[in-house]
C-alpha cells in the first residue's frame, strides 16, 4: 500500500505534474497501490471532488492531521466522521477562549475540563517545548467530551462581518461545498469581501462578492444555482446571516464573479509563494480590487489583487478598505 501526505492544495498541483507527465489518464495508473491521503493544513471539503477525479478508486482514503509548527493537536481517528480526536499526552496544555473574549481587554480562557460542547473558542497552548499560553490563531469547537474530539472552525482573524454577519470560514466552506454537490462542479479556489451600501443611494443594500475559480474553465455551472444554494446554505448554518438576508432587508443575495483557471495560482507565482508553506504578508486593499484583479492573471499587480488562497475570508477594517489576511487556512503569515 502507498501512502501520501501533505497540503491539499499542493498535492493537486503535484498530482496533476504527474499525470500530464506520464501521460495518462488519473493517477491510479502510475501509483496503482495508493490507498491513503494523509491531509491537513486547509478544510479538505472543497477539495475532495478534485481528488476523486484524480484518484478514481473507491478503496481510497482520507484522513485529517490537525498540526502546526508548535506541535501536533489532534487527528481523525474515525474514517467515517471528520471529528478530530485531540491528543492529550503530546507535551502540550491546552486552555480555550471562548468567542465572547477575543476581544477581552482581561481575557479568560478555561481548561479542558471545562469546555461546552458546539462553543468557539480560540485555541491556547503552552508547551515542554517553551511556549507559555500562546495563542494558535485558530477557533475549534468541540463535537465530544468523552473523549475529546473538536472540529476547526477557522482563525481569530478570518471572518466576514461588515453588516453583523459574522460569516466564519466554517460557513464559507459549507456553503461552497453545497453548491459545488448541487451544480457537479469543483471548486478549485474562492475568496470573499463586503459591498458597501452606496453613499448617494438611500435604497441600496450591503452584500457579499464571490470571486469563485473552478477546476476547469469548461466546469462553470449554472452559476443562478450555484449562487442560490450558497446563499440558502449560509443561512441555513448562520442565523446572523440569515437575518440579515430576510427578505433582502440588509444584505442582498450573494454575487458571483468567476475567474479563469489558473489565477489564484497566479497571483501566489508573482509573490514568490507558489509552493510556499505561508501565504502573503497582510496588505491593505481598497474596495473594488477584487473586479481588477479579476482581469489581471497574466500581470497581476500585487497592490490590486484580493484573491486569496482556498477558503480565507477577507475582514473590512475599520478605513473601510478590506484587510487582507492570507494563509493556508490554519498557518499565519
Amino acid at each position: 500500500m502507498r501512502t501520501l501526505a501533505g497540503v491539499p492544495t499542493w498535492m493537486v498541483v503535484l498530482l496533476r505534474r504527474v499525470v500530464e507527465l506520464a501521460g495518462v489518464p488519473d493517477i491510479t495508473h502510475v501509483w496503482p497501490r495508493l490507498r491513503l491521503f494523509l491531509h491537513g493544513a486547509v478544510a479538505f471539503g472543497p477539495y475532495r471532488e478534485l481528488f476523486r477525479q484524480l484518484i478514481p478508486d473507491a478503496r481510497m482514503r482520507y484522513l485529517e492531521i490537525y498540526s502546526a509548527s508548535e506541535g501536533y493537536f489532534a487527528l481523525q481517528d474515525q474514517p467515517n466522521s471528520e471529528d478530530l480526536l485531540l491528543l492529550l499526552d503530546h507535551g502540550i496544555y491546552y486552555e480555550f477562549l471562548p468567542a465572547d473574549q477575543w476581544a477581552s481587554p482581561d481575557p479568560r480562557p478555561v481548561p479542558l475540563a471545562e469546555v461546552e460542547l458546539h462553543r468557539p473558542y480560540a485555541l491556547i497552548i503552552s508547551t515542554n517545548a517553551g511556549l507559555w499560553r500562546y495563542v494558535v490563531g485558530d477557533t475549534v469547537r468541540f463535537t465530544s467530551l468523552a473523549p475529546y474530539r473538536v472540529r476547526i472552525t477557522g482563525r481569530t482573524k478570518h471572518f466576514l462581518n461588515a453588516f453583523g454577519e459574522e460569516v466564519v470560514i466554517e460557513n464559507a466552506e459549507a456553503a461552497v461545498v453545497a453548491a459545488s454537490r448541487a451544480t457537479g462542479v469543483a471548486v478549485r479556489d474562492f475568496t470573499a469581501a463586503p459591498i458597501w451600501f452606496a453613499v448617494d443611494n438611500a435604497s441600496s443594500r450591503g452584500g457579499h462578492e464571490w470571486v469563485v475559480e473552478f477546476a476547469t474553465d469548461a466546469a462553470r455551472p449554472n452559476l443562478e444555482q450555484f449562487g442560490a444554494v450558497l446563499d440558502a446554505t449560509l443561512c441555513e448554518v448562520n442565523s446572523d446571516y440569515a437575518a440579515k438576508r430576510h427578505r433582502g432587508l440588509a444584505l442582498a443575495p450573494p454575487r458571483l464573479r468567476v475567474v479563469p483557471a489558473g489565477t489564484f495560482e497566479a497571483w501566489l507565482a508573482s509573490q514568490g509563494k507558489l509552493g510556499a508553506a505561508q501565504g502573503a504578508p497582510p496588505a491593505q486593499l481598497p474596495r473594488g480590487a477584487g473586479s481588477r484583479a479579476a482581469h489581471s492573471r497574466q500581470r497581476p499587480q500585487t497592490r490590486e489583487l484580493t484573491c486569496t488562497w482556498q477558503g480565507i475570508i477577507i475582514r473590512p477594517s475599520r478605513e473601510n478598505s478590506l484587510s487582507l489576511m492570507t494563509t493556508e487556512f490554519m498557518t499565519t503569515a
